[in-house]
């Protein structure tokens, strides 16, 4: 025991001599049979390269992601007849024909065709690949530059587009692709986020979070380049500063992008508050800003940049601008109408039209706007009208319109919506998995995982095992934050409404025989069994000490948020002391394996104001409080949970701000969410996940998981997601998104910026 932990032998007792030996002989018994055991079950996570790295630092870190594990993004092209569409010669589907143009692995988006010479660098390597390259003169070959997710992390592919033949279904096929920064990242600390590319010859520009912006609650954005010849990475964008959306001139000269120079992130999670910027392609000099107000900027000519802003009316709507024009306050001129909101254009080289995503009512579009006429066309709402279409591209040759959507509806789709995904670790010795629903929580011999199941607005808590098989239902009922018993039998978890006031009844259940139970279609629960009374407000949080007999969680039984204790049997009847007190809020507590330290999350430092987190420490004895990580006004730091050596601890933040326009991805409560850990004592601060989505609630297991051995169940993808939920017209209240979050959520859908008190 730890003599800061309950029940501590006295620091003078000592066992005999013999006594000492024979306990030697069984710990190194013990240790050889979970050997043998480790290695049977999970020799192959060796083999294939995972290492546990210094100590027993290792294992697996699993977090939850809103929707992503239903996304199922391929990118598509259509090709249409420009005359026959723009002059009403056209309009019904046999007009189009769409083509799906990426692998159907992960997700595949943001995407652009451009086009290369024969003799390239970049041809070659792809005829090297395997390609069947062939042509000459003017027959200018067509390629796709893409981002894929398939190794684990937001990473840039450039291929020849499929076009749905036999060889496309060769097994060889996903081989032949190019990953352009592959050299770059064969070290596993090279897991960031690359996005938005473009080429210029053999010259790649995109934006990445390679590089620590070096503030507190900022984005990592940068724009770089990369020369394909000589593996040179430039960097483009000048330190401290944070740039979203990159494109790049027709001549390849100049690259525009979005900006919150001077300012940086003011935790806005609509409409990013961005200037454009634009600066030279060869070395980012000549930097000005052209106007203010805008992001998504595309490039008509090098003169002519069209991007999306939200006008006075409140419509999201398309503007453009004169870079030509060095006025101070350059006034832009709006193209599109109100009355729709249109948003991420794609320019066409013609100089007649833009591709625009719109939405009119449930689902978002791509939509062609007539420059003259100032008239809409559809194009994929006659294709696949019931689905979501993101982010429009068109080829140099303007008869392309591209696209990424979700593949699960195409008759031939064979998708699965998994229930575990690998991701890219930065950490050696550890894993990284995605893990569906949310509060995902590993059992404490890392062989089972449970997790909150919110689908069809009802609420459901399952376990399956670490390789997403064998899913079943253990609890029907609105519960979260749970937390195993260290016998692995029992579940701790919070029941009733998630976003709720101090005073809304939430108690602490104990749910047992979680290991094996396995409920019919009719039943609700079994052998469970509240720990905390009726009539003491919001109880939440609940995280069981190492031994077993205690239970630390939060409670707003006195109208303030502080953490308490009480016997993990017995519940609060039999035993309860409240651990700190004060004005602020203390929540999401998490004890430590070795029993020495309670970490949670508090707005202790900044009480009032701007909704501010820090994390701390304390001893299970109420001593030693004090700040680990202090986030500043406006920062969080949530959801802690220690390494199975106590020497580390992850947890959820904004700290690296936000990852992309939020307009450009579907629907998340907030555009922030990232993983991160950080040493007890305050240092090694490292960040895990790189990505546009909301990463939160994170768990850490002992045993590592083997990259190839990811869930392979789950139900076929039925494209089961929301789009963002601030497109609604200007004046109505935002429409709840169905099927992500089952749990009332007042104002925090209207003001998804501020969690309401009554969840943390």
């Amino acid at each position: 025991m730890h003599r800061y932990g309950f029940n501590a032998l006295p620091l003078s007792s000592k066992p005999t001599f013999a006594l000492a030996m024979l306990m030697r002989m069984q710990a190194v018994a013990m240790a050889m049979a979970v050997l043998a055991i480790w290695v049977a079950l999970f020799g192959a996570g060796i083999a294939s390269g995972v290492s546990l790295g210094d100590g027993d630092a290792g294992g697996t870190i699993g977090f939850s992601t809103l929707g992503r594990l239903s996304f199922a993004f391929d990118v598509y092209t259509v090709v249409f007849s420009q005359m026959g569409v723009l002059r009403g010669g056209g309009g019904g589907v046999g007009d189009f024909q769409e083509t799906r143009v990426t692998l159907g692995e992960s997700v595949n988006y943001n995407a652009q065709l451009v086009e290369s010479t024969w003799g390239s660098a970049v041809v070659e390597r792809l005829r090297r690949n395997g390609h069947k390259l062939e042509g000459s003169g003017s027959d200018v070959p067509e390629l796709l530059l893409y981002v894929s997710e398939v190794e684990g992390s937001p990473q840039l592919y450039l291929d020849v587009p499929l076009t749905g033949s036999e060889e496309d279904r060769l097994p060889t096929r996903s081989s032949r692709r190019i990953e352009l920064l592959a050299d770059r990242l064969n070290a596993p600390s090279k897991a960031f986020l690359n996005d938005r590319p473009s080429m210029i010859g053999d010259v790649f520009i995109f934006v990445s979070t390679e590089e620590d912006v070096g503030k507190p609650v900022q984005g990592w954005n940068a724009v770089y380049s990369l020369n394909f010849i000589t593996s040179v990475v430039k960097r483009l964008t000048p330190p401290g500063i944070t740039d979203y959306s990159p494109a790049v001139s027709p001549s390849g000269e100049w690259v525009a992008v979005g900006s919150n120079e001077g300012r940086g992130w003011q935790r806005e999670i609509e409409a990013l508050n961005l200037d454009l910027y634009i600066f030279k392609a060869e070395d980012g000099s000549q930097r000005r800003m052209i106007v203010r107000n805008g992001g998504w900027p595309t490039w008509m000519d090098d003169n002519t940049v069209y991007f999306h802003r939200i006008a006075d009316d409140g419509w999201w709507s398309i503007f453009k601008v004169n870079v030509s024009d060095t006025s101070a306050d350059q006034v832009a001129e709006r193209v599109t109408p109100s009355g729709v909101h249109a948003f991420t254009p794609a320019a066409s080289r013609s100089g007649k039209w833009i591709a625009v995503a719109t939405r009119r009512a449930s689902f978002r579009h791509i939509e062609i706007f007539e420059l003259e006429s100032k008239k809409f066309f559809p194009l994929t709402a006659l294709i696949n009208p019931n689905t979501h279409h993101y982010n429009p591209f068109v080829s140099p040759s303007s008869n392309k319109i591209g696209y990424h959507r979700c593949r699960g509806l195409d008759q031939d789709a064979q998708t699965v919506d998994p229930q575990i995904e690998y991701q890219k670790s930065p950490l050696p010795g550890v894993s990284l998995a995605r893990i569906k629903g949310s509060f995902p929580s590993i059992s404490p011999d890392g062989s089972l995982v449970s997790f909150v199941d919110s689908g069809n607005d009802s609420s459901t808590l399952a376990v399956m095992k670490l390789d997403g098989s064998e899913n079943r239902v253990i609890h029907r009922s609105n519960v979260f934050g749970e937390r195993w018993d260290p016998k692995g039998k029992t579940i701790y978890a919070s029941q009733g409404r998630v976003f709720a006031s101090v005073k809304t009844v939430v108690r602490i259940v104990a749910i047992q025989d979680s290991d094996t139970a396995d409920l019919g279609a009719d039943e609700t629960s079994h052998n469970y069994k509240y720990l905390t009374k009726e009539g003491t407000g919001n109880n939440a949080f609940p995280c069981p000490s190492p031994d077993g007999k205690y239970v630390v969680f939060r409670s707003g039984r006195t109208g303030r948020k502080n953490l308490y204790i009480m016997d993990a049997a017995g519940g609060e009847e039999k035993y309860l002391r409240r651990l700190t007190e004060g004005r602020w809020r203390d929540t999401m507590p998490a004890w430590s394996p070795d029993n020495e330290w309670i970490a949670f999350s508090s707005n202790r430092a900044h009480p009032t104001g701007e909704r501010s987190f820090s994390l701390y420490l304390i001893r299970p004895n109420g001593t030693d409080l004090h700040m680990l990580l202090d986030t500043g006004v406006g920062g969080l730091a949530m959801h802690a949970v220690f390494s199975p050596d106590s020497k580390r601890i992850a947890f959820t933040s904004n700290w690296a701000g936000v990852s992309a326009e939020p307009i450009s991805f579907p629907h998340a409560y907030q555009p922030y969410g990232t993983i991160f850990v950080i040493n007890i004592d305050g240092t090694g601060l490292t960040r895990l996940t790189h990505n546009a989505y909301e990463d939160g609630t994170p768990t850490w297991g002992r045993l590592p998981l083997p990259k190839p051995a990811i869930s392979s169940d789950g139900r076929r993808s039925s494209c089961d997601f929301d789009d963002v939920s601030f497109l609604s017209p200007p004046g109505l209240q935002t429409k709840k998104p169905r099927g992500q979050c089952p749990y009332s959520l007042g104002t925090y859908v209207n003001a998804a910026a501020h969690v309401t008190s009554g969840y943390l």
